[in-house]
């Protein structure tokens, strides 16, 4: 995705080196900085059905209404997956998080205080892999996004972005043109994954961005339903994919994390 300069680089080992036995040492948020989690989507059958169990009987229900197999199982590893990276944060089991839908639909740890603030997450899967965000304090959203060739890229930008968005992605050629357009995608849905609105509101959010610059402010249009002052991070995940994550102000920095 034509990543920029000192884009944080995050890996994706599998799903099965969190969702199995080990972990001990409890994780501690640290001030205005986003832990960011990834993970590809592969394990054995054994770990689905761990994951599976710490799943409240409403998310099974949603997993069961997923047509392909695939896409159940999918969605089985990367909520069970996002309740053991929340079960190191604040000490509880897996199973013991609950959640609540707040009024615009995001969901929100009824239990997720750490010993000393509450906590905040966003999660992103897509063909595979997910990513985590984990914030303190405030709200934090995270994109990711498998890159594909074959866009209708000038169809879908002119839906979709703001003028200058999209000629800024048409006068691109080949790769180009592609990485950009998948650079707005992930920041945008980032920013509105963050403050809960839906995607009707893509093109009301202008992303301020110049050449290789990890971050980027963004412009609000009149009556957009969304508060000012968030900014962008992107990250590095690898080619064949683009990521980015959002949250209020621009003094927040991005930590990739690890289970070592």
């Amino acid at each position: 995705m034509n990543p920029g300069a000192d884009e944080p680089v995050v890996s994706f080992p599998t799903i099965e080196s969190i969702s199995t036995a080990g972990w001990s040492t409890p994780i501690l948020t640290e001030e205005r900085t986003v832990h960011v989690w990834g993970f590809s989507l592969d394990a054995s059958l054994s770990v689905v059905a761990q994951c599976r169990s710490w799943l409240s009987e409403e998310e099974r229900g949603r997993a069961a209404r997923f047509i392909r197999q695939q896409d159940r199982l999918q969605f089985v590893l990367a909520h069970g997956g996002l309740r053991a990276v929340l079960a190191r944060y604040t000490g509880l089991d897996p199973s013991a998080l609950t959640f609540q839908l707040g009024s615009t639909g995001k969901p929100a740890l009824l239990n997720g205080r750490t010993p000393h603030r509450p906590l905040q997450f966003n999660l992103s899967h897509s063909h595979g892999r997910m990513l985590i965000a984990v914030l303190a304090d405030q709200e934090v959203g995270i994109d990711l996004e498998q890159i594909r060739e074959r866009v209708d890229v000038a169809k879908l930008a002119e839906r979709f972005y703001t003028a200058a968005e999209r000629d800024r992605v048409i006068r691109q050629s080949g790769p180009d043109q592609i990485g950009w357009f998948y650079r707005y995608w992930v920041a945008k849905e980032a920013v509105l994954k963050g403050q809960a609105v839906g995607l009707r509101s893509l093109r009301q959010c202008e992303i301020l961005s110049s050449d290789n610059t990890p971050r980027a402010e963004i412009q609000l249009s009149v009556g957009a339903p969304m508060q000012p002052g968030w900014t962008i991070h992107w990250i590095d995940c690898g080619s064949g994919w683009g990521g980015a994550v959002s949250a209020y102000g621009c003094d927040w920095a991005i930590r990739p994390m690890t289970r070592d």
